[in-house]
């Protein structure tokens, strides 16, 4: 398997200059993140009159060096981006994106005053907060710090469609819950589930009520109907695998967790 980015070094690290140039130019990495922009903003279920795109604004969180910021320039809204890689936000400027851009470090919350935006998107940027590159760096706390603003930042009835590639099952529970409990209804969507090479997570969060998920895509092209995803019960196999695993991270050395096995979270029969 090839080693994911987010694993090696912090992204303001990563996408340095070199990085960060070789991205932006790979014809590739640019249609494939141009055609998750577009899912993404398809997924938003926005208004189709141009009139009222025009009136709304966007933020685009990870937008790195503008690929989504131009899918959404394209769908006729008005966007912000922020992105912590000072290397992407200069390119973006060189291309002289139609967004405002900021840099921003979504771990530590987002900035903004409440309920300025009526609609989110972010491609690819989510699992860096499933990561801490110091040991002061919490995944858990970094990912409540950026749902709990992204929360308030956005309007009543706002809706937020995050794409991320989890690491696994854990990873995607872990993010998943710390959504909900900042107060967001929704949940996943996952395009193409059975190919693990086209398979795309989509995180659909509403800040109000509880709106039908959309459909998810299939290899054939067409649409399924999508369940709301909902966070692990307290004291399911999930809920203490995640509880083990964050003991085991904290505490890399320590023995004192039993292995892991199918009659893990079992529930014993009472005695009688």
């Amino acid at each position: 398997m090839a080693s994911r980015p987010e694993s090696s070094l912090p992204p303001e690290l990563y996408y340095d200059d070199k990085e960060a140039k070789k991205y932006t130019q790979n014809s590739r990495i640019i249609q494939i993140q141009s055609e998750m922009s577009e899912r993404a903003i398809e997924l938003l279920s926005l208004p189709e009159d141009p009139t009222i795109r025009s009136s709304l604004l966007v933020l685009d969180v990870g937008c790195g060096s503008g690929i989504s910021g131009a899918a959404l320039t394209e769908a006729g809204l008005n966007w912000f981006g922020v992105d912590i890689s000072s290397s992407m936000l200069e390119i973006a400027l060189e291309n002289e994106v139609e967004g405002g851009l900021a840099r921003c470090d979504i771990g530590h919350g987002l900035p903004f005053r409440a309920g300025c935006f009526d609609a989110v998107v972010s491609v690819s940027a989510l699992q860096w907060l499933a990561y801490s590159d110091r040991s002061t760096a919490n995944p858990i706390r970094r990912q409540r710090a950026f749902f709990t603003s992204l929360y308030a930042c956005m309007s009543v009835g706002a809706r937020a469609v995050l794409q991320f590639y989890p690491a696994d099952e854990l990873q995607l529970q872990l993010l998943l819950n710390s959504a909900m409990s900042c107060g967001f209804t929704g949940g996943l969507v996952t395009d193409y589930p059975e190919s693990a090479k086209a398979r795309k997570h989509f995180l659909v969060l509403d800040t109000a009520g509880t709106r039908p998920m959309p459909a998810a895509q299939d290899e054939a092209g067409g649409r399924h109907s999508t369940k709301q995803q909902q966070p692990m019960r307290k004291g399911s196999k999930a809920w203490i695998m995640r509880k083990k695993e964050q003991y085991r991270r904290k505490n890399p050395d320590s023995k004192a967790l039993p292995s892991d096995s199918k009659y893990t979270g079992r529930k014993r029969k009472p005695r009688f």
